[in-house]
């Protein structure tokens, strides 16, 4: 007998078409949430521990177009230790970052531009 309290339970294909954009079917048909990404990428990690262990001299472009050229001595999730010569260290909150590449390829890029310069002759 149907109890008229008690509310029926929604068809399989209602259930699907209720279902969040964050979760999916498994193929046994029980919906599982799609997973969050990292916040953090290797790629990240990988890039920093390289220039660390290799004491890159690097420039950062701030957001508001200062440039700091200095040694990352170290990171966490949410800045820069930069080391500098002849002026002080630096703690950098990466979300006032705005680029950074290293020290060389701003030399490279010069020699570039004075070759295109000299041929243009």
């Amino acid at each position: 007998m149907d109890n008229p309290g008690r509310q029926k339970s929604p068809s399989t294909s209602s259930q699907s078409k209720n279902m969040s954009s964050n979760t999916s079917l498994t193929q046994s048909g029980v919906a599982r949430r799609k997973q969050i990404p990292s916040e953090q990428t290797n790629s990240e990690i990988y890039y920093y521990t390289k220039q660390m262990g290799a004491k890159t001299p690097m420039v950062i472009v701030l957001r508001d177009g200062e440039q700091i050229r200095g040694i990352i001595e170290w990171y966490d999730r949410n800045a820069l230790k930069v080391n500098r010569n002849r002026e002080p260290n630096l703690l950098i909150l990466k979300h006032n970052i705005k680029y950074m590449y290293k020290q060389e390829e701003e030399n490279r890029s010069h020699r570039r531009r004075k070759r295109n310069y000299q041929s243009d002759d």
